[in-house]
C-alpha cells in the first residue's frame, strides 16, 4: 500500500485535536500535532468559525488523503453533547468541502487500535501515541487523542484492504467473518 496521509480530529468546542500523520509500509510518522485552545476567540458560533478556518487551513496545508474523526457519544449533559456535535459537523464540513473521504470512530475503538484496551484513559493514549509516532515530548491531550483517531483509521484501513471487493456483500461477510475470528481468539 502507498503512502497515506490522514488527517485526524478529536473535535470539542474548546479545545480541538488535530494530528496529520503519513502512514506507509506499516510506520506512521508525525507531520502535525496540535491541540487548538478555541476560548479566546469568543462565542461558541465564533469558535466553530475558527474551527472551520484552522481545520480548512490544516486541509491547504498538509494536503491529507483521508479524514478521521472521534463519533459523538453522549454526555451527561444535553447542552456538551450538542455542542460536541456541532463542532464535529463543522470539522467535517471543511473535510467534505475539499474532497476529503470522511471516517468516524467510536472512542472505544480508537483506544483499542492504539492501547489495546476500549477503557484506556487519555495518559495512557497519550504514552501509546508517543511510542507509535516516535515523538521526543509528551504530545498535547487533545492532540494525542487526534493522532489516536489517525492512527485507528490507518490500522483498520492497512488490515482491511485485502478483504476489499467490488462484488455487492462481500465486504460486509469478510468484515464479518474477520470479527469472528478476533472475537473467538479473544474469548479463549
Amino acid at each position: 500500500m502507498a503512502r497515506l496521509r490522514v488527517l485526524g480530529v478529536d473535535p470539542g468546542s474548546v479545545t480541538t485535536g488535530v494530528g496529520v500523520i503519513d502512514f506507509e509500509h506499516g510506520k506512521a510518522r508525525c507531520i502535525h500535532l496540535e491541540s487548538l485552545a478555541l476560548k479566546a476567540a469568543g462565542s461558541f458560533s465564533a469558535r466553530l468559525g475558527v474551527i472551520f478556518g484552522l481545520m480548512d487551513e490544516i486541509i491547504a496545508q498538509h494536503q491529507p488523503d483521508e479524514f478521521a474523526i472521534e463519533q459523538i457519544f453522549m454526555y451527561r449533559s444535553p447542552e456538551s453533547s450538542l455542542k460536541l456535535a456541532q463542532a464535529r459537523g463543522v470539522a467535517i464540513a471543511a473535510a467534505v468541502r475539499r474532497g476529503l473521504p470522511v471516517h468516524e470512530y467510536m472512542p472505544a475503538v480508537v483506544k483499542q487500535a492504539v492501547v489495546g484496551t476500549g477503557r484506556a484513559d487519555k495518559l495512557q493514549v497519550q504514552h501509546m501515541v508517543k511510542r507509535l509516532l516516535s515523538l521526543s515530548v509528551d504530545p498535547p491531550a487533545d492532540g494525542a487523542d487526534a493522532a489516536a483517531v489517525a492512527l485507528c483509521h490507518c490500522f483498520r484501513r492497512t488490515s482491511l484492504a485485502g478483504v476489499e471487493s467490488n462484488e455487492p456483500g462481500v465486504e460486509k461477510t469478510a468484515m464479518q467473518l474477520l470479527a469472528q475470528s478476533r472475537y473467538r481468539r479473544r474469548s479463549r
